[in-house]
């Protein structure tokens, strides 16, 4: 099993991806990552910059290909 992004980069499709969950997780996601910034946390703001670098990947993906 390959992580979601993988399979939707691959494959082109994300019909079987929750528009709003990722919009929700991303923006969760990137209130964490400034959260981290104004408080100086590196774990907080490598961990949180990941993700969001991943989990925006399938959000651009799913609004791109619809």
């Amino acid at each position: 099993m390959s992580p979601k992004w993988v399979k939707s980069w691959r494959s082109g499709s994300t019909s079987d991806v929750s528009l709003t969950m990722f919009a929700i997780m991303v923006s969760g996601v990137t209130l964490w990552l400034i959260y981290g910034v104004f408080m100086h946390d590196i774990p907080i703001m490598v961990a949180n910059g990941a993700t969001l670098l991943l989990a925006g990947t399938v959000l651009v993906l799913k609004i791109k290909n619809g």
